[in-house]
């Protein structure tokens, strides 16, 4: 198959891509960067240089392929200037007219758990929208994946863990997170593109589900803190807080709603319905290695 890959070689799509290549198929990765061209042929795929943000260039990039995989890149939540509604919603829109144009039959894109709810979401209520959009689409089979929580953002903690000795969210704690690690999401789209489908479908992927007390003791095993605790604060504590490290404040509140909603459950209640029946293999212990070497460089 001709697959093409957005993402560059970030923490899903290298791993997607190594596997994909493995696989024996033809794949190209779009990156905005001509710097990630030599390490994308390395691996034995094909470097498409431009910018999801271009709609020429990805319905040029599109046309012949068999099978696209699309995902939103990531933003800097610090940056004043960054209209994320608008950055993610143009880049949506992007994949639908591309998808439309070049006439590509197979898509997946990487959408969020909690993209079923149409409000208070927080700054994954545009994925609600971006699935919207994309249903809309006629003659093309997708699989919508919805990951849970990333295992990696747990690294946002470091500087806490570091100088407060705990960590504080306003979710985790004696509640249910459903994790997931970057792996195990590109196994499950790796064979999502090599299924037939002839619909439009959800999946969810999650690695494993922990509470934050248990999360915090696997992390602070590996860090050599085995009374290392997760501690609830509130909505607004949470607020004031990435705020004060020079985040934007308006997607600061977006990310407090998020928490709160996972916290609540109203976030992950299609995904309690609709969990996969098999969890994927890298596990919390596994992640709080790699979690330990990138604590213990800072």
């Amino acid at each position: 198959m001709k697959i093409i890959l957005t993402g560059s070689l970030g923490n899903i799509s290298k791993p997607l891509a190594t596997a994909l290549v493995q696989k024996g198929h033809s794949v190209t990765v779009i990156t905005s960067s001509t710097n990630r061209q030599e390490e994308i042929e390395q691996l034995g795929a094909s470097a498409a240089i431009g910018s999801v943000e271009d709609l020429s260039f990805l319905t040029q990039t599109f046309t012949g392929a068999d099978a696209v995989y699309c995902m939103i890149p990531r933003a800097n939540y610090f940056d004043p200037n960054l209209d994320l509604d608008a950055f993610t919603r143009k880049i949506g829109n992007n994949y639908a007219e591309a998808i439309q144009k070049s006439g590509v039959k197979r898509v997946v894109f990487l959408s969020s758990i909690g993209a079923h709810l149409k409000e208070k979401s927080g700054i994954i209520q545009r994925y609600n929208e971006i699935e919207a959009v994309l249903n809309q689409l006629s003659n093309v089979s997708i699989t919508f994946i919805r990951p849970t929580s990333f295992y990696y953002n747990l690294l946002a903690y470091v500087p806490a863990i570091k100088n407060q000795g705990f960590i504080s969210a306003n979710y985790g704690a004696d509640s249910l997170i459903p994790w997931v690690s970057p792996n195990d999401i590109a196994e499950a789209i790796a064979e999502e593109i090599e299924t037939p489908l002839d619909e439009k479908k959800v999946r969810y992927v999650a690695s494993e589900e922990l509470s934050g007390h248990q999360t915090a003791r696997i992390i602070g095993e590996a860090i050599g803190k085995p009374d290392l605790e997760w501690k609830l604060i509130s909505d607004e504590e949470t607020l004031n807080g990435l705020i004060s490290v020079g985040m934007q404040p308006k997607i600061a509140a977006g990310l407090v709603e998020m928490y709160a909603a996972l916290y609540n459950d109203t976030l992950g209640a299609d995904y309690y319905k609709n969990r996969p029946s098999v969890l994927g293999k890298t596990k919390m212990a596994d992640y709080a290695k790699e979690f330990a070497a990138i604590y213990n460089q800072n």
